[in-house]
């Protein structure tokens, strides 16, 4: 058996650097061909990557987070090639899905090791100019593209805690704004949404942002997609439906809707959308689910 291991060195800043190292160990040991990857750039562990796949592998194996991960499914989609993860990233919201453990090194290299795999579905959003590319967990435009777009221009604090003031920033300013959503139902019939949300999320996966479940009732095998829609409420509102949505308990409120979809068409003036944690482009967007598109080592 011959394994691609995809390694992302600064994963976690760094604090699991050795993650990699540890589960070629156990996999070579137990016989199996391991090849790691570490690119110095996305662009160079993924056309790494796409020579190994040339070369020919059994299985790929990730240590990384969710940004890794995205960057090897998009690799493997359809291949029929297990992927592997080592959770070893900030969020692992992927992971999380898949029923794996964060830093459970020698759980994720017997995975592999044992061969057990089944498949799970991916979603596929389409820009307006055409161009695609597949996410696994929560696709999120409003309120929570806002936060990470204004995290990423910020240069200080480094860490979580940018974040945390990213969403306080946010937050003085929180309003709704205009969406027009297209939703198509599992049944085949359409419905269309014209609102002011404070926030779309998209989910194939139940959670993003490191465990904050925005679609609890996603599921990676039913061939669907869960949307979850906010709609304005002013802040002190919001505020105490925060810890309803750390919980998951958020759906039954009167400011949240919940649909299961087959595929929706998102739209919105100047909005961005973020998935896995990147960003992926302005609305509107398209994003439809793919069935059973990625095999994974797990139970």
């Amino acid at each position: 058996m011959r394994v691609a291991l995809v390694a992302n060195p600064t994963a976690h800043a760094g604090a699991r650097a050795d993650a990699a190292d540890r589960a070629a160990t156990r996999l070579r040991v137990a016989g199996v061909t391991t090849s790691i990857i570490s690119g110095g750039s996305a662009e160079d562990t993924t056309m790494l990557l796409r020579a190994a796949l040339e070369v020919g592998v059994d299985g790929v194996l990730v240590a990384g987070g969710d940004g890794t991960v995205n960057l090897a499914l998009q690799q493997v989609a359809g291949t029929g090639i297990p992927l592997g993860i080592i959770p070893i990233g900030t969020g692992n919201d992927f992971a999380t899905s898949l029923g794996l453990r964060s830093d459970d090194v020698e759980g994720a290299a017997d995975a592999v090791i044992a061969g057990r795999t089944r498949d799970v579905d991916l979603a596929r959003l389409t820009r307006a100019d055409g161009s695609t590319t597949l996410f696994g967990t929560v696709l999120a435009a409003g309120f929570d593209a806002r936060v990470n777009d204004r995290a990423n221009r910020m240069r200080w604090p480094r860490g979580s805690s940018r974040y945390t003031i990213a969403i306080l920033v946010e937050f003085l300013t929180l309003r709704g704004v205009p969406f027009t959503l297209d939703l198509e139902h599992a049944d085949g019939s359409a419905q269309r949404l014209q609102r002011d949300l404070v926030l779309a999320a998209v989910g194939n996966g139940r959670s993003y942002g490191g465990g904050i479940p925005i679609c609890p009732d996603a599921d990676l095998e039913d061939g669907l997609l869960e949307v979850t829609v906010v709609y304005p409420a002013g802040r002190r509102r919001l505020l105490r439906l925060l810890p309803r949505l750390y919980r998951g308990q958020h759906t039954t409120v009167p400011e949240v809707s919940t649909f299961q979809v087959r595929g929706i068409r998102l739209d919105s003036p100047d909005a961005s959308a973020y998935a896995d944690g990147d960003p992926v482009g302005m609305l509107p967007l398209r994003v439809d689910v793919v069935p059973g598109a990625l095999r994974v080592f797990g139970a």
